[in-house]
């Protein structure tokens, strides 16, 4: 059987890099995978990273086998060899994938379909969505989960997973993109998240089944110490990307709010909030409890929780997102949080001065009362003094910003009705 490359639909692409022994068996495994799933006509792409083994060779051999399309790239990056590759593709969606195969193959098709259809602009397979299942070890399990919570607090990322080695993207959309995207190697994949999220393309997450390969090639410290290099380099760099122009271009358009931005929604959602974070609280004591006394639990619990509330309503409640002032915001939120401790704390201890030692169900009420008037004091110092920029000026109602996970996509590539199979 011979893979169609004319007017493929599919270009999936496997950047390698010495993989000699590995690239045969998974490119033929891949290969009968398309062949009896996929209904529509696909090309698998080897794009090399200046392999010094027999990995030229075997591409060769595969060439001639399956129709595979082989291209060589004089120096080694997984996000160089992505570039170069998708750049020059004419395939309407292009996917990549690691040559190990550790996602289960069953995750392409619903990764490809949200792109085929005009849906979504990415696709990327999560190994940390609900739904997914991973094999690995404890440190590759925590190294990836604090990589992404790092993300979250420092681009504040809305995808799971920048990392997991199973993307897909639509051509168009990569090409307007991928010139913006300055990494070569593996922060490329984030890189490339965080600019399409920038300018409000529309990401789909595939939960996956995933299995570690115990003989990767991964540098762990130094991936890190790169993917460092890069948050810091996106952070300081993003205010002079055109993502403005991006937007225009691609972007979905803005959707009318069903809640005005104003003084309703923000009650709404700092009620949300709050709720969230008492029950964060709540969490968070009780595990501490088990090693720690239960003021030292206390005060953990509460600073945690104090900093993670400041921080949601910072961007859910008032609507403020990137970096710019949010030490300030977080000072000013923890002021705001001593204020109302002493409000709650000064009610207990005037009831004690007053009473000696007061039934339980009065202690109770008032702690009650201490709270809601804490609660109502902390809303009118965040709204009023912490995040005072983030009031609408001018007279009127104005509406939320688009949603770039809600709003109707841009058409689909253009499939037709389904030929025959590709192989």
């Amino acid at each position: 059987m011979t893979m169609l490359t004319a007017a493929a639909v599919l270009d999936v692409v496997i950047p390698v890099y010495n993989e000699e022994d590995d690239l045969g068996p998974c490119v033929r495994r891949l290969h009968a995978f398309l062949a009896a799933t996929f209904p529509y006509p696909c090309r698998i792409t080897v794009a090399d990273n200046a392999s010094t083994d027999r990995t030229p060779d075997v591409a060769a051999a595969l060439r001639a086998e399956l129709g595979v399309h082989y291209v060589r790239i004089e120096a080694k990056g997984r996000g160089r060899a992505l570039k170069q590759v998708w750049l020059a593709a004419e395939a309407p969606v292009l996917v990549y994938m690691d040559v190990d195969l550790s996602t289960d193959l069953a995750a392409l098709p619903p990764l490809v379909a949200p792109l085929l259809s005009g849906h979504s602009d990415l696709a990327v397979g999560s190994r940390l969505s609900r739904g997914a299942r991973v094999v690995r070890g404890p440190r590759r399990e925590f190294l990836s989960r604090a990589y992404n919570l790092l993300l979250r607090g420092t681009l504040a990322i809305g995808f799971s997973d920048a990392q997991c080695g199973f993307k897909a993207i639509r051509r168009d959309a990569a090409r307007e993109l991928l010139p913006l995207v300055e990494d070569t190697g593996w922060f490329f994949d984030t890189e490339l998240l965080v600019l399409a999220e920038r300018s409000d393309l529309r990401i789909h997450e595939v939960p996956v089944d995933w299995v570690d390969d115990p003989d990767s090639r991964v540098d762990i410290v130094a991936t890190a110490r790169a993917d460092l290099a890069g948050i810091v380099r996106l952070v300081r760099h993003m205010g002079s990307l055109p993502l403005g122009e991006l937007r225009a271009r691609l972007g979905r358009a803005p959707l009318e709010a069903a809640l005005p931005v104003g003084l309703a929604r923000q009650l709404v959602r700092f009620a949300a909030v709050g709720a969230a974070s008492t029950c964060a609280y709540l969490a968070l004591y009780a595990l501490l409890r088990v090693g720690l006394g239960a003021q030292a639990a206390n005060l953990v619990a509460l600073g945690v929780t104090a900093v993670a509330n400041t921080a949601a309503n910072r961007r859910l409640t008032f609507g403020i997102s990137g970096m710019r002032n949010a030490a300030r915001h977080q000072a000013q939120g923890f002021a705001v949080f001593l204020v109302c401790l002493a409000v709650t704390g000064g009610a207990l201890a005037g009831l004690h001065a007053a009473t000696g030692t007061p039934p339980r169900a009065v202690e109770l009420g008032v702690l009650v009362a201490a709270n809601l008037t804490a609660t109502v004091l902390r809303f009118l110092l965040l709204r009023g003094w912490v995040f005072r920029t983030a009031a609408p000026s001018g007279p009127g109602v104005a509406v939320e910003p688009a949603d770039p996970g809600i709003a109707a996509g841009p058409a689909g590539p253009g499939v037709a009705a389904a030929p025959a199979r590709p192989c």
